[in-house]
């Protein structure tokens, strides 16, 4: 039997009965409908079923391009999103390598501290309930929602790095956090390590100090985190790569709520290494001692003291004055501590020994002397007239610090007593006679390291300055004279030199001739315990004769027996040396300088002391030089 679909249109179709009925199907059924038109339920036009067929074919190429735009184009993207919810890096901090004198005694120490961080990738990224759980982590560390807001709304939301919103946070207050940081997605706290110094101002311009690594660093340096804390100043600063060691690095499974289940990867930390100094820190402290007893005995402020051993250019003290709570930066300073500092006109934070830059008065005579001696201008019986100074071209006059001279002066007696007239003539030249002039000064200051960075491994030094008639007409555009000649032949005028290159040239007599390069660390031990000694640099040698070196040994001898500095005679131990009064402005007193080594015949130790604005070199730097020499030979050698 045939059925209609529809009787209604022209276009009947039929279709076999037995697409309703099996053939054994009840006949009775089928008899009801004989006579009747039979349908198929309602209607459906072919107009209408063609747009229902559109409609799906559309639904499924949307869908189909969305599942292709998911997996496909963004597939990697979208599975690395996924990845991070299941996974967080974490790096693991390697403890920052400990800095020790030469004897073993710790300068520094590692203190555990307690920090909060949050990820700001683990918090939501609906605006609403990220408020929500950044008010929630506010109030469970003590800060205000508003600045907490605003630190984390300086990085994007898929920020994978950890931020730190609480620092120095004491063991107590850490373990209720860890237990509030379990229920806080985002939240998490750490242990870290924080840097204490043994000695708060003793070695402030020394070891320097470490803080929090600011912008500028960190887009100068790989490897480095927001949280990290960097070498500022000091050692610190230049070794910093070898103190701070290798992060490590754990992979973590967390759960949905961010919280750590397991470690999948870890990459080992390797600590950094330990640094083992030339400085004693008896020594150290005991001459800052001194150098800061005499200071308020003069009612100065200003001072350095420099004791290096000669013999290897190793750095036993360094103390400038004033100095500074190294601690303050290492804690995280106070505005009002760090404005106090920076305001102090005395300037604590300038590290003077190293970056000040002076004239350098009588004590560069011995170099112009061993100069004028290599270049055979004179040898050790030239005899000048000393008659209180000397006129040139009858207009000016160059005075010597004696008002009648000192008579008949050689070479001994030009050092002992620090004989201007001498030096004038024997570096500037007078009437017949010539002298180095201002080239033959300049190639022998330069020899000596004025002019040029010593290459102390501390950073941050100056060079001073070795002027010559081509400086002065581009800076100061104007000719060289006579008078420039002789005022630089006895350090004044634009000579500048730092008490660190004093020191350092002072070395070249005390030891036969070498110029060595002056550094303070002695040892890198590694963290596996491997011991890598440094080697003496030296500069240059053989640049000036053993004869003449030792004509120059025998009179800056002379200048404790017989002149300018025989009040260090009364020490047990022979003393040879060079004072210094360099007058540098009209209106102020002069800089006062000592430079000198012993014992004379071996010597261990050379000594710079130089007092801004002291006065008499003989009167002022002399008597603390005595006072350091005293107990550094007669006690502290003898314990």
């Amino acid at each position: 039997m045939k059925y209609l679909i529809n009787r209604k249109y022209k276009n009947c179709q039929e279709i076999d009965e037995s697409f309703f009925y099996e053939e054994d199907s009840n006949r009775e059924t089928e008899k009801k409908y004989e006579g009747e038109d039979k349908f198929l339920g309602k209607h459906l036009t072919e107009k209408k079923i063609n747009f229902i067929a559109a409609v799906i074919a559309l639904v499924l190429i949307v869908l189909f391009g969305r599942a292709f735009g998911l997996q496909i184009t963004k597939g990697e993207y979208y599975e690395s999103l996924a990845e991070k919810n299941r996974m967080r890096e974490k790096t693991i901090v390697a403890s920052r390598g400990l800095i020790y004198d030469k004897n073993m005694k710790p300068l520094v120490k590692n203190y555990p501290i307690f920090d909060a961080f949050v990820l700001p990738n683990e918090l939501s990224f609906n605006q609403s309930k990220r408020e929500e759980q950044i008010e929630q982590i506010a109030i469970a560390i003590g800060e205000d929602f508003k600045n907490l807001a605003e630190i984390l709304d300086k990085y994007p939301r898929n920020f994978k790095y950890p931020l730190a919103v609480k620092e120095n946070i004491d063991y107590e207050e850490a373990l209720l956090l860890k237990i509030k940081s379990e229920q806080m997605q985002g939240l998490f706290i750490e242990a870290m390590n924080r840097r204490e110094y043994v000695y708060s101002n003793e070695f402030s311009h020394i070891l320097g100090y470490i803080g929090k690594i600011a912008d500028k660093e960190l887009n100068e340096r790989k490897g480095y985190l927001l949280t990290d804390y960097i070498g500022k100043t000091g050692l610190e600063s230049f070794y910093e790569d070898s103190l701070r060691g290798k992060y490590g690095k754990e992979m973590v499974e967390v759960d949905v709520a961010g919280r750590e289940k397991k470690v999948i990867y870890y990459q080992e930390v390797e600590n950094g290494n330990n640094l083992v100094l030339s400085v004693e820190s008896d020594v150290q402290k005991k001459a800052r001692e001194i150098l800061n007893k005499h200071l308020e005995k003069l009612n100065k402020k200003r001072a350095s003291l420099i004791m290096l051993n000669p013999q290897n250019g190793e750095i036993i003290a360094l103390v400038s004055l004033p100095d500074f709570d190294v601690n303050l930066f290492s804690r995280g300073i106070s505005l009002e501590d760090y404005k106090r500092l920076t305001e102090d006109e005395n300037k604590p934070l300038f590290p003077r020994a190293i970056r000040g830059e002076y004239a350098s008065g009588s004590t560069i005579k011995p170099v112009v002397a061993a100069g004028a001696l290599e270049e055979d201008i004179i040898n050790e019986r030239t005899i000048f007239l000393s008659t209180g100074g000397l006129w040139v071209f009858d207009r000016w006059f160059f005075p010597d610090w004696a008002a009648g001279g000192h008579g008949l002066t050689n070479i001994y007696r030009a050092i002992a007593w620090s004989v201007n007239t001498y030096f004038y003539i024997i570096g500037g030249g007078y009437q017949d006679f010539q002298g180095l002039g201002a080239e033959g000064l300049k190639k022998y200051y330069e020899l000596f390291g004025l002019g040029q960075k010593t290459g102390l491994d501390l950073g941050g030094e100056s060079a001073g300055l070795v002027p010559d008639p081509e400086w002065k007409k581009s800076v100061k555009n104007e000719d060289w004279y006579i008078g420039d000649t002789y005022h630089m032949s006895i350090g004044q005028g634009y000579l500048l030199a730092t008490p660190l290159q004093v020191a350092n040239f002072t070395s070249v007599f005390a030891n036969g001739g070498k110029l060595f390069q002056p550094h303070f660390v002695k040892e890198i031990i590694s963290n596996t315990g491997e011991v890598q000694k440094i080697e003496p640099v030296i500069i240059r040698e053989n640049f000036i004769s053993q004869a003449n070196i030792n004509i120059i040994k025998k009179a800056m001898r002379q200048t404790v027996t017989l002149g300018s500095a025989q009040y260090l005679n009364n020490l047990k131990v022979e003393v040879s040396g060079k004072t210094g009064t360099a007058q540098w402005h009209s209106n102020k007193q002069p800089h006062s300088w000592f430079a000198g080594f012993a014992p004379y015949d071996a010597p261990e130790v050379v000594i710079t002391v130089l007092v801004e604005e002291g006065g008499e070199g003989s009167a002022v730097s002399v008597p603390i030089a005595y006072d350091v020499l005293k107990w550094y030979f007669e006690e502290y050698k003898n314990e």
